[in-house]
């Protein structure tokens, strides 16, 4: 065995990630690789025992069971048809402002938020309908896009969402609690991109034109019943999964069932469902939950190396040691955080970070689920923040080329919407309770 001080084997494994990432290595590689290799140079063959300890654990946690269930209940309602009804009702009623058909692109990103909690499929479903609506009425390519990625990605904060049924087995935080908090954050999210649109259409009025009221000319009853029943759907959905939750009737992972039978019914009910569709639907939720699966066990086990080695003592003391107390060390996690976004998916930040800066939670003397809620919202940032920006390449791979929107364009939107996440999280600091109140309701 290797005899390396706990500082250089921190310094070798953290910087190790890092090289792999920037070699073009799938993330799993890498932090597969380190975990392993290092692992038996520094622990021997005790290494394999512990790492396969720490697998077992994680693929066998009956919390992460909700994670396929939900990926199934978004990929099942991205069938249904659902966004296409909502986006045609609010198209109706906001068209007419300036700026309204971003607006609604921020609204409906933050209802399919609460009933998909994938990402992908948002961020997709958005740039087949919004997008080109948006560009071919004299929009700016900037703000379309940015209004894109921005509302699609909310998916991955408004419950039911994949991050928090990740985050909870890991920090040993409930699910249902940290369900219920994100709702608060996700929707002043959702409030400051709708303010920032408005205003910015305001003060610019070209870069986001009024849809022609010819284009909107239908009768008030019409467009009513148009935004009630396409809006049911997903009240449907959402009481069914987060219902059962708040009011104590079924844990998330049971809730997660009940969701994704809705939203298979959802796609009885709207004639979309057929062999095919369910044949697809079951293969894309297991390649997701397969590749959640990879990153989780292969991190997971790294961490494991990680913390034996020592080296979670060396973090422990760097963060302590931040001038600022512990406003300073929170300041420190959370830059730390952002940039990784930059070079890391969020799966592997959630995988190698929280088990590692959770312990030091109490000790900082934070409430673990306002904190954990500070690293979810901070990580909305790792979507929008290139190079390993999700949004941005979903957005890119799906919207039409005849749009001419480009990747500068894409960068360009996202920008200001980055600042108003920051914008978003002071006030959480600020107003604690934004986060705390609604977890507090919650029937036990």
């Amino acid at each position: 065995m290797i005899e390396l001080s706990p500082e250089i084997t921190t310094v070798i494994m953290l910087g190790g990630i890092l090289v792999g990432i920037l070699s073009g290595y799938p993330l799993a590689i890498p932090i597969g690789a380190l975990g392993l290799i290092l692992g038996y140079a520094i622990l021997g063959p005790s290494v394999l025992n512990l790492m396969y300890a720490r697998l077992f654990t994680l693929v066998t946690s009956y919390v992460l069971l909700a994670a396929p269930l939900f990926i199934y209940m978004g990929v099942m309602l991205e069938r249904s048809a659902v966004a296409e009804r909502m986006f045609d009702a609010l198209y109706l009623w906001l068209g007419g402002l300036r700026g309204g058909l971003a607006v609604t692109t921020v609204l409906l990103g933050t209802i399919l938020a609460a009933c998909v909690g994938i990402i992908g499929a948002s961020v997709t479903m958005l740039s087949l309908l919004a997008l080109p609506a948006m560009v071919k009425r004299g929009y700016s390519k900037s703000l379309a896009a940015g209004a894109v990625c921005a509302g699609g990605t909310l998916g991955i904060l408004i419950p039911p969402s994949i991050m928090l049924v990740i985050y909870g087995p890991m920090a040993l935080i409930s699910v249902g609690k940290l369900f219920m908090a994100a709702f608060i954050p996700g929707f002043i999210l959702s409030g400051l991109y709708c303010s920032y649109i408005i205003l910015r259409c305001l003060f610019q009025p070209n870069i986001a034109p009024a849809v022609p009221a010819e284009e909107r000319k239908v009768p008030f009853i019409k467009k009513t019943t148009m935004l009630l029943t396409s809006m049911v759907p997903p009240a449907f959905l959402i009481l069914a999964v987060l219902g059962t939750i708040f009011l104590g009737i079924a844990p998330p992972t049971e809730a997660a069932a009940v969701g994704a039978f809705a939203a298979t019914i959802l796609a009885i009910a709207y004639r979309r469902f057929s062999w095919q569709v369910l044949k697809d639907t079951l293969s894309r939720t297991l390649r997701v939950t397969a590749m959640i699966l990879l990153i989780g066990g292969t991190a997971f086990a790294f961490v494991g190396v990680f913390l034996a080695a020592g080296c979670g003592k060396v973090i422990e003391e760097l963060i302590l040691a931040a001038p600022g107390g512990k406003w300073g060390a929170f300041a420190i996690v959370m830059f730390a955080l952002f940039l990784l976004g930059f070079f890391i998916d969020w799966l592997g930040i959630l995988f190698i970070m929280v088990p590692i800066i959770s312990p030091l939670v109490p000790v900082l003397g934070f409430d673990p689920l306002w904190f954990a809620m500070m690293v979810c919202v901070n990580l909305q940032m790792s979507f929008l923040t290139p190079p390993m920006a999700h949004a941005i390449f979903y957005l890119r791979g799906s919207a039409d080329p005849s749009l001419g929107v480009t990747m500068g364009d894409i960068i360009r939107g996202v920008v200001p919407f980055v600042i108003l996440i920051l914008i978003g999280m002071g006030l959480c600091i600020a107003f604690p309770q934004l986060i705390l109140w609604l977890p507090g309701q919650m029937i036990k």
